[in-house]
């Protein structure tokens, strides 16, 4: 539950629907209903949302109860999903390593279905690598766009605007690691 979360963290900073709507760039009405959980934020958005709070977005999916582990499983790893709203074209995290605010480095397998996306771009502090373990990706980095297929890899300051989408027909996997954490 991502809006009780946000709305707490706008509460603890004394700041309003309104200014907290207006910062990121959508209505209050909306902002409205991705607090109260009766819709949900694309990843673009979330991040906007973070940035005016002043936070890193990797504290929305905060897992405090996650048990501290050095070795995960194939099919007990959590899947966040991000993107419900847009069905069959969505986004989900595979966390590879749990979300707790103790962790330096942020892994997780973006799984994006076809015409899934980021939904925009994105640029914060850090530095980030990928590598496709399936389908193909566009990596969208400023103002170029690549297209990755399975076994390639990419890397860079996540300084750059950047973004992704699966232009292909069947679900892409990226193994993704980032640092500091982000999402």
């Amino acid at each position: 539950m991502i809006g009780p979360r946000i709305k707490s963290a706008r509460r603890l900073r004394n700041m309003t629907l309104k200014e907290l709507a207006g910062s990121s760039g959508i209505s209050e009405g909306h902002m409205s209903k991705i607090e109260n959980d009766k819709t949900e934020a694309s990843l673009a958005l979330l991040h906007r949302v973070a940035q005016t709070l002043g936070m890193n977005l990797d504290l929305f999916f905060d897992e405090p109860d996650a048990p501290e582990r050095s070795v995960s499983r194939a099919g007990e790893r959590p899947v966040l999903e991000i993107d419900a709203v847009r069905q069959g074209t969505g986004l989900s995290l595979e966390r590879v390593i749990p979300c707790t605010p103790d962790h330096m480095l942020q892994c997780n397998i973006h799984i994006v279905e076809p015409g899934g996306s980021s939904d925009g771009q994105i640029d914060h502090v850090g530095e980030e690598m990928g590598f496709v373990l399936d389908g193909q990706i566009e990596l969208l980095l400023d103002d170029e766009t690549f297209l990755l297929g399975a076994g390639d890899a990419f890397h860079f300051k996540s300084h750059r605007k950047h973004g992704y989408r699966n232009p292909g027909k069947t679900r892409a996997r990226i193994l993704w690691a980032n640092t500091p954490p982000t999402f």
